[in-house]
């Protein structure tokens, strides 16, 4: 209609070059992870979108909307590189990985009607085109976006989060030797870094940030320390609780806690 403005653009040009120098479908099965995986790109922009949508303050807003339009990116570098590595495949490789008849279809030799029969499974490939799942098979799932709707909590999350997917970068990493594949996801994997830092400046500017939410609990529990590392003796009976775990939370901690010896009163039989 006229007058009316695109607010979503797509550029043509990817953020960074995506590289792989060899084919290797094996890679790409793993690399699924970070398509339509739990900890992948597009479960972070769902995520990210939802919780800028549903926030009020203006640059925590545009923070998350600007990552998750990044991830969004990110998704895209990573279907291009399932391309790639399996871009010259010989069939019988691509069918290795897979169990059968993907490697032919890629190859042009089965009927279009196949396509729909081998988007079901653990296919790499769902009728030559990269599928939502993880590298297990398991479709993808609105569960990944694990959004509460306050601030401060999903912000927590939005760090582990990041801190899971560049574990699960820097393991793919490791798993290849295909320099080409190493550069483009060590660029993914510093990108999760960064937002990381992002995150955990936008907790930092919300005053008060801990506990979560609105009610401050009881103030005597929301500082005990339960020592149930206790040690027992041949009858059962209670000895000398270990405080180690106290020692580290109290030396680590400005919250203030009090330490609760009585391990008998906790721990499971």
């Amino acid at each position: 209609m006229k007058g009316i403005k695109p607010v979503f653009l797509h550029n043509k040009k990817m953020m960074y070059t995506v590289h792989a120098d060899e084919p290797n479908p094996e890679f790409a099965k793993m690399l699924l992870e970070q398509f339509g995986g739990p900890n992948g790109e597009l479960a972070a922009a769902l995520r990210y979108f939802l919780q800028g949508w549903n926030e009020n303050d203006g640059p925590r807003r545009s923070m998350l909307l600007d990552i998750a339009t990044e991830e969004l990116s990110h998704l895209e570098m990573v279907a291009q590189m399932l391309s790639l590595l399996l871009k010259g495949s010989p069939s019988e490789l691509v069918d290795q990985v897979e169990g059968s008849y993907l490697g032919e279809l890629l190859d042009g030799k089965l009927p279009d009607h196949a396509a729909f029969a081998l988007n079901s499974g653990t296919n790499v490939l769902g009728g030559g085109g990269a599928r939502l799942t993880d590298s297990e098979g398991t479709p993808f799932t609105a569960a990944y976006v694990d959004t509460i709707g306050e601030p401060t909590a999903d912000l927590r999350s939005d760090i582990a989060a990041e801190a899971r997917a560049k574990l699960v970068y820097e393991r793919l990493i490791k798993l290849t030797d295909d320099n080409g594949v190493k550069d483009t996801l060590t660029f993914l994997m510093t990108r999760e870094i960064a937002h990381q830092k992002m995150f955990e400046a936008a907790l930092a500017s919300i005053d008060n940030n801990f506990p979560p939410g609105t009610l401050p609990g009881a103030e005597k529990l929301g500082h005990a320390y339960i020592a149930d590392s206790g040690t027992f003796g041949a009858s059962g009976q209670s000895g000398e609780a270990g405080t180690e775990g106290f020692e580290l939370a109290e030396a680590n901690s400005s919250w203030g806690f009090t330490l609760d010896d009585k391990p008998a009163t906790h721990a499971a039989q």
